[in-house]
């Protein structure tokens, strides 16, 4: 007579897919945890709501655009004829300035301070925003 055994060997094997999900929820979690340590030194101003990335651990330089259409560089008022002026002279390493514009601000002026920017020398904007 022949015993069968209680038990099938089967071959171990490693499951991909929870292991993929585990590493999508800790990638989530670093961002979260990254946009909540983000450090603007700027002007506190009513700004629109959406997401965004890191910024870099430098301080950047900053423009901020008030409400009553004042503008600020680096806590600073300054006038639009003279911003590119002084842009030039605070030039970052990468060549870029966070704009802070408060939703009530006037469209034509942030658009003119950014143009005056770019003719000072600005490659690449980066327009803060509030989070959720």
């Amino acid at each position: 007579m022949k015993l069968r055994k209680s038990r099938l060997q089967r071959k171990g094997r490693i499951e991909i897919i929870p292991m993929i999900d585990v590493m999508f929820f800790l990638l989530a979690t670093f961002m979260l945890a990254s946009l909540s340590m983000q450090n603007l030194d700027a002007l506190k101003v009513n700004l629109p709501q959406g997401s965004s990335s890191q910024l870099t651990s430098t301080t950047p330089l900053t423009l901020v655009v008030t409400a009553d259409n004042r503008l600020l560089l680096n806590h600073q008022p300054v006038a639009l004829a003279s911003l590119a002026a002084l842009i030039h002279q605070h030039l970052p390493a990468d060549h870029s300035l966070v704009v802070s514009s408060d939703r009530h601000a006037e469209h034509g002026t942030v658009v003119e301070a950014m143009l005056a920017a770019q003719k000072a020398g600005i490659a690449h904007f980066q327009i803060a925003i509030a989070h959720d």
